[in-house]
């Protein structure tokens, strides 16, 4: 069949065009899925309302009611914390000294209730300070460990879905957050997480009550 020179060039045009912009769309999901996450947070946080974050993380059907409070509603260093934590969506391994931070406590609770899995090793001697989250974890249903030797058990870091590693100076306090010059990097790099998944691991067994009579229990 005959087709006039302008309409096939037409036609031809437009097909170019589309197979080109759908391999710019195919390169953009190549490079997004190939881009590891890597971000560094300072601390002190500057103020701001973490309500709204929380309240879409506890899912759909939970009431939400407007926060009265003053504080703006921008990003800041701890809702960028906030956000890469509720990413989890298998599993989150959190090995903290100190966890006082009432924003942060909710979020992993939350986790919890989405059916992740949550695990927990913490210090012996601040989990029992006023203020800590660890009664309201175990609470909840959170499996939690703790030392029961000599020493601190002092790292601070955590996992998400074994594949983001969150580390730093920072406690999970509030006053850690809201006063103290600290940083926390987050970053996907397989090498790194392997090497601190092992770590948490090895702290986890060795915590076991199972294993280790001295242990209260519940955890």
């Amino acid at each position: 069949m005959w087709v006039p020179v302008a309409a096939g060039r037409r036609g031809l045009t437009v097909a170019i065009a589309a197979a080109a912009a759908g391999l710019a769309l195919a390169m953009a999901a190549l490079r997004w899925r190939r881009r590891p996450v890597r971000e560094v947070l300072f601390f002190p946080s500057q103020p701001s309302c973490t309500e709204a974050l929380l309240a879409e993380a506890a899912g759909p059907g939970a009431p939400v009611q407007p926060c009265p409070c003053p504080l703006p509603r921008s990003d800041c260093s701890l809702s960028r914390l906030l956000r890469r934590l509720l990413s989890a969506r298998r599993s989150l391994d959190i090995c903290l000294f100190a966890f006082s931070c009432p924003q942060l406590g909710l979020a992993v609770r939350l986790l919890h209730r989405r059916g992740v899995r949550v695990r927990v090793v913490t210090d012996a001697q601040y989990m029992a300070l006023r203020g800590s989250q660890i009664g309201l974890l175990r609470l909840a249903g959170i499996q939690v460990r703790h030392d029961q030797g000599h020493g601190y058990m002092h790292h601070k870091f955590a996992i998400v879905d074994r594949r983001m590693l969150i580390t730093g100076s920072l406690n999970w306090t509030t006053q850690a957050i809201q006063t103290n010059r600290e940083n926390v990097l987050v970053v996907e790099d397989a090498e790194y997480v392997k090497l601190y998944l092992d770590e948490f691991e090895r702290i986890w067994e060795e915590y076991s009550p199972t294993t280790n009579s001295s242990l209260s229990q519940g955890q």
